[in-house]
């Protein structure tokens, strides 16, 4: 993939990439996974945990696109980028705006595990 030359180029390319709802679902329990750990690690004081971080969020993800979407992560061409996109992607999802962002990226409702509107 060509880099892209900004975030708002990236970001429909991005959904594109998560176009799968088990992509999309497997990178929701990273991203939450990742969160957790987190802050158990910091409430904790369990600072060797932190390293978790990064590899409770990756492993979900990476497993996505290697078998689910057959695709290559976005984190290896636009690594700030894509992790910006994987928490923008959950709250799109958990306030409900995700299914407009997939229609306005050109993402198709089959695609996306939607039904077809009338």
């Amino acid at each position: 993939m060509a880099r892209l030359a900004n975030y708002a180029e990236f970001w429909p390319h991005y959904l594109r990439e998560h176009a799968r709802p088990e992509t999309r679902i497997s990178h929701y329990i990273g991203s939450i996974l990742a969160i957790g750990v987190l802050i158990w690690a910091l409430v904790t004081q369990t600072w060797w945990a932190l390293i978790l971080v990064p590899v409770s969020g990756y492993f979900f993800a990476w497993i996505s696109h290697a078998f689910m979407e057959r695709n290559k992560p976005a984190t290896f061409t636009h690594p700030l980028w894509s992790l910006i996109s994987d928490y923008r992607m959950l709250w799109s999802a958990i306030t409900g705006k995700l299914p407009g962002e997939l229609r306005k990226a050109g993402v198709t409702p089959a695609e996306a595990g939607e039904s077809p509107a009338p």
